[in-house]
C-alpha cells in the first residue's frame, strides 16, 4: 500500500496521486522496476540518498520517461501539476539550506592550489604537489569540497610541504645567488668513448642518430648540481631528413641509467637542414640530465649491437640524425628573485648572506618587535584577510619563545610560519553564509582564474570595497586582467584537464600494434591542440557551438600529418583553416579528448557518449544499474558494438539513458583510440591487424533527428546552443565554487544562459556572468 501515512502527509497531494495512480504497479516490492520501491521511500529530504531520489523521480516524470507513455493513462495537465508540486517542495528546501548553512561546505585548497599559494607566497619555484599522495581518479573536480579529507595522515603531509617550502625559502633569503651560465660546445657534449650512449662527435657537432636505445642522446655535461629549474639554450639541425619533413625530436630528463629507468617530459621540436636554436626550461633534480633525441616512430631507425652506439654505427645505417652544434645550461627562478624571497620573510630588513645558511646575519635592534611585525604581515597574506591582534597573538608567542630560548630570528620566524602556514585560516577558504565578502570574493575569484592566492592588486580592491558582489563591472575587470597574468594564461589548460579528463592523458597506453604512428610527441601535440583551441574561444569571445562546430584547429606539423593533413610546416602550433570535408574541427574531434575516452585498444561507443552527454551536451546520465554488466568489444569480429548495444537496449531498465548515451558515441566511433580516422573495425587474427567491419556511425538521436555520421552530429549539436551555455556554466561553476549543481540552481543556471544568449552566447561573456552571478557569490 502506497503512500505510508507519514509520506502521504508530506509528499503534495499532485505527486503523491500520480505515484499512487501511475507508478506503485510497477515500483514496489524486491523485483521493483529500476530498483525502485515507492512503498518503502521516505520523505526525510535531510538525507541525501532520499532526496536524490525524489529528484530522480522529479526529472523521470518531468522528461516523460516516466510513467512510459505506451502503459499509462497520465494527462498533461496532471503531469504538469504533479511536477510543479514536487519542484516547489525541494527547490524550496535546498534554498532554506542554503540560507542556513550555504550551498558549498568548507572547502581545503586542492594540492594544485596549495603548491601555487606557497610558491606565490614565499616567492618560491619548487615543485611541491609531488610530495603529496596522489588523489583517487574519481573524474570528479578536485575542487570538489563534499570529495576531500583532511586525516592525520593528510596533515603529516602538508607539515612536510610547508617545511620544505619554508626551508627552501630560507636558503635563497639567506644564501648569495651563485647562479651562472654554462655554456658546452659540441665537444664538450659529446662522449669520450668509442661505445656509448651519449651523442658522437661529427664534423663539429654532436650527432645523435634515429634508434631505439634506450637513453640514447643522453647529455651528462647537462647533469643538475642541485635541484632547480634551468633554462637550456642548444642550436640544432637535422642530417638526412626524410623526404617532405624535418627530424621531430624530443627533449627528456632523468638519470638516464638503467637502475632508475623513468623519464620526465620537457618538450620537442622539429630539425631541419637550416640550424635552429632551441629553447626550453625543465626542473631538473639534482643528479638528473637531459636527453635529447630523433624520437619520431615513423622515422626509420637504426639497429645498435651490444646496448651501445659505436662510433659511425648509426650514420652508416642511413637513418635520420640530429647534430647539436652548442648547449647553454643556466638556472632560473620562474616565480621571484631572491630579493623579493627576502622581502617576504624578512621584510625591510638588512639580509648578509652566507654560503652557509646557518651563517647568514639579520640586522635587527630588537629581534622581539621585528619578529611580530613579520609575523603579522605573514599571517595577513597567507591567510587572505586582515588577521585581528587575537588571532594572531598565539603565533607570536611561539616566535619569541624561541627567540627566549636562543633560536636566531630566521630559525624563530620558521617557527611561526610554519604555524601559521598549518592553520586552518591558511588550508580553508574562509567563507560564510551568504553574499560573500570583498576578501572572500577575491580568494574564489583568484583560485578560480588563477589556482593561487589573491595578488597585490585584487587584494587592494578587496580591502578598500572597490571588490564587492553588487558591482559586476569590477569584477569583470578584474577577472580579464588576471587572465592576462601568467598563472592566468593558464586557466582554460586547468580547468579542461578537469572538465575533459585531459589528466588522465597518460593514463593509457596506445597499443602499438593498433596505433603505430602514436608517440609522446603526437600526445602532447594533441594536448596543445586543444589548450590553443580553447584559448582561442575565450579570448575572441566566440560563440560556444564553435566549441562543437569551428571550422578551424591548431597544428603543427607532426600532428597534422598524423591526421592526414597536408601543408603545415614547422613544430610552431599554427591555426589551420579545415577543409569543408575535413573530419576535424571542434572539441569532439580532438585527439587528446579521443584518447582519454578510449582504453588504449578499442573504443566504446558508451563511455564515449556519456563523457559527450556529460561533458559537452549538459545531459544528466546516472550511473548504471549495479546489476548490469559492462560491454566489451569483441575484438574476434564476430559481433559489432552496435549488435552488442541493440541487445543492451532492449532491458527497460538501460534503454531510456542508451537514447542519450549512444548517439554522440557511435557519432565518434569512426575515430580509433588514439585519435586517427577509420573507416573500418580493426580484426586481431593471430597477432596481424587485418580489416574488419566497416563502420556504421549513422543513427537517431533521442529528440527524433536522424545523422549520418560524425559532420552530421556535430552540426546538429551545434545547434543546441542553449544547452552547450548551460552545460559550460555549470561545469565552470562547479570547479569555481567546489559545489554541485544542485536541484535549487538549476532556476539560476537556466538565467544564466539566457543572459549570455542576449550577447551571443561567447565563451568569454560566459566566463563573466560565472563570476557575476549569485551562485558563485554566495557561500
Amino acid at each position: 500500500m502506497w503512500p505510508t501515512r507519514g509520506v502521504a502527509d508530506e509528499v503534495p497531494p499532485p505527486v503523491a496521486g500520480v505515484l499512487r495512480d501511475h507508478c506503485v504497479d510497477c515500483h514496489s516490492g524486491s523485483q521493483a522496476e529500476a530498483g525502485l520501491d515507492l512503498t518503502t521511500l521516505e520523505w526525510d529530504l535531510a538525507e541525501p540518498a532520499v532526496f536524490d531520489t525524489w529528484v530522480r523521480i522529479h526529472d523521470r516524470v518531468a522528461g516523460g520517461e516516466m510513467p512510459p507513455p505506451d502503459s499509462s493513462t497520465l494527462d498533461a495537465d496532471q503531469r504538469q501539476r504533479a511536477v510543479s508540486g514536487l519542484s516547489e517542495v525541494l527547490r524550496g528546501y535546498q534554498l532554506q539550506q542554503r540560507r542556513t548553512v550555504g550551498r558549498v561546505p568548507a572547502r581545503r585548497l586542492t594540492h594544485s592550489q596549495l603548491e601555487a599559494t606557497l610558491q606565490d607566497l614565499l616567492g618560491i619555484d619548487i615543485p611541491l604537489a609531488r610530495h603529496l599522495p596522489e588523489p583517487p581518479r574519481t573524474g570528479e573536480y578536485s575542487t570538489l569540497a563534499e570529495l576531500q579529507t583532511l586525516s592525520h595522515f593528510d596533515l603529516e603531509n602538508h607539515v612536510r610541504v610547508v617545511e620544505l617550502a619554508i626551508d627552501e625559502a630560507m636558503r635563497r633569503a639567506l644564501t648569495p645567488d651563485d647562479r651562472s651560465p654554462q655554456h658546452f660546445t659540441a665537444r664538450q657534449i659529446a662522449r669520450t668513448r668509442t661505445r656509448t650512449r651519449e651523442p658522437e662527435y661529427i664534423d663539429g657537432a654532436a650527432v645523435v642518430w634515429s634508434g631505439r636505445l634506450t637513453f640514447y642522446g643522453r647529455l651528462p655535461a647537462t647533469t643538475a648540481p642541485r635541484d632547480g629549474w634551468y633554462r637550456f639554450r642548444f642550436e640544432v639541425s637535422a642530417l638526412k631528413k626524410p623526404s617532405g619533413s624535418g627530424v621531430w625530436c624530443t627533449v627528456r630528463s632523468g638519470k638516464c641509467v638503467s637502475s632508475a629507468p623513468l623519464m620526465s617530459w620537457v618538450g620537442a621540436f622539429e630539425a631541419d637542414e637550416e640550424k635552429k636554436t632551441v629553447e626550453m626550461l625543465a626542473w631538473l633534480p639534482a643528479g638528473h640530465m637531459l636527453e635529447i633525441r630523433p624520437n619520431d616512430v615513423t622515422l626509420k631507425r637504426a639497429r645498435f649491437a651490444g646496448g651501445q652506439a659505436a662510433n659511425g654505427e648509426g650514420g652508416g645505417q642511413n637513418v635520420p640524425g640530429l647534430a647539436i652544434h652548442w648547449l647553454e645550461m643556466e638556472p632560473v627562478h620562474p616565480v621571484a628573485n631572491d630579493a623579493l624571497v627576502r622581502k617576504y620573510l624578512f621584510g625591510d630588513l638588512q639580509v648578509v648572506t652566507h654560503r652557509d645558511p646557518s651563517r647568514a646575519k639579520i640586522v635587527c635592534d630588537d629581534p622581539a618587535q621585528a619578529a611580530e611585525t613579520l609575523v603579522h604581515a605573514m599571517a595577513q597574506r597567507a591567510w587572505r584577510r586582515p588577521v585581528p591582534a587575537s588571532e594572531l597573538q598565539p603565533y607570536i608567542d611561539l616566535c619569541r619563545s624561541a627567540l627566549q630560548s636562543g633560536a636566531s630570528l630566521p630559525d624563530a620566524l620558521r617557527v611561526a610560519y610554519t604555524a601559521v602556514l598549518c592553520s586552518p585560516r591558511f588550508m580553508y577558504l574562509q567563507e560564510h553564509p551568504g553574499t560573500l565578502d570583498p576578501l572572500a570574493i577575491a580568494s574564489r575569484l583568484s583560485y578560480f582564474i588563477c589556482n593561487s592566492m589573491p595578488d597585490e592588486p585584487l587584494w587592494r580592491a578587496a580591502a578598500t570595497g572597490e571588490l564587492r558582489a553588487d558591482d559586476p563591472a569590477s569584477i569583470i575587470d578584474h577577472t580579464h586582467r588576471l587572465l592576462q597574468t601568467p598563472r592566468g594564461q593558464q586557466f582554460m589548460s586547468r580547468f579542461a584537464s578537469e572538465w575533459l579528463e585531459l589528466r588522465d592523458i597518460d593514463f593509457t597506453e596506445p597499443d602499438s600494434r593498433l596505433h603505430p604512428e602514436f608517440d609522446l610527441i603526437v600526445q602532447a601535440s594533441m594536448l596543445a591542440e586543444t589548450h590553443a583551441f580553447l584559448d582561442e574561444l575565450l579570448h575572441r569571445n566566440a560563440p560556444v557551438h564553435e566549441l562543437v562546430t569551428a571550422n578551424y584547429t591548431f597544428l603543427n606539423s607532426r600532428l597534422a600529418r598524423y591526421y592526414g593533413i597536408r601543408g603545415v610546416q614547422g613544430d610552431a602550433l599554427q591555426r589551420i583553416e579545415l577543409n569543408p570535408d575535413s573530419h576535424r574541427g571542434g572539441i569532439l574531434s580532438h585527439g587528446a579528448v579521443l584518447k582519454v575516452t578510449a582504453n588504449g585498444t578499442n573504443t566504446s561507443p558508451v563511455l564515449r557518449g556519456v563523457f559527450v552527454a556529460r561533458r559537452i551536451l549538459g545531459d544528466d546520465i546516472p550511473p548504471p544499474p549495479a546489476n548490469v554488466p559492462a560491454i566489451e568489444p569483441d575484438i574476434r569480429g564476430a559481433q559489432t558494438i552496435r549488435e552488442q548495444l541493440e541487445k543492451h537496449r532492449q532491458a527497460e531498465q538501460c534503454s531510456s539513458c542508451h537514447k542519450r548515451i549512444d548517439p554522440p558515441g557511435f557519432a565518434l566511433e569512426n575515430f580509433d583510440a588514439a585519435g586517427k580516422w577509420r573507416d573500418f573495425y580493426p580484426l586481431v587474427r593471430s597477432g596481424k591487424v587485418q580489416r574488419g567491419q566497416a563502420i556504421d556511425t549513422s543513427y537517431t538521436l533521442a529528440s527524433g533527428e536522424h545523422f549520418d555520421g560524425y559532420a552530421d552530429f556535430r552540426d546538429l549539436a551545434g545547434q543546441r546552443q542553449q544547452d552547450l551555455a548551460r552545460n559550460l556554466i555549470q561545469h565552470l561553476l562547479v570547479y569555481g565554487t567546489g559545489a554541485r549543481i544542485s536541484f535549487a540552481d538549476r532556476w539560476e543556471v537556466r538565467e544564466l544562459a539566457e543572459q549570455v544568449a542576449e550577447q551571443g552566447y561567447g565563451v568569454r561573456s560566459i566566463v563573466d556572468a560565472v563570476v557575476t552571478s549569485p551562485l558563485f557569490l554566495t557561500k
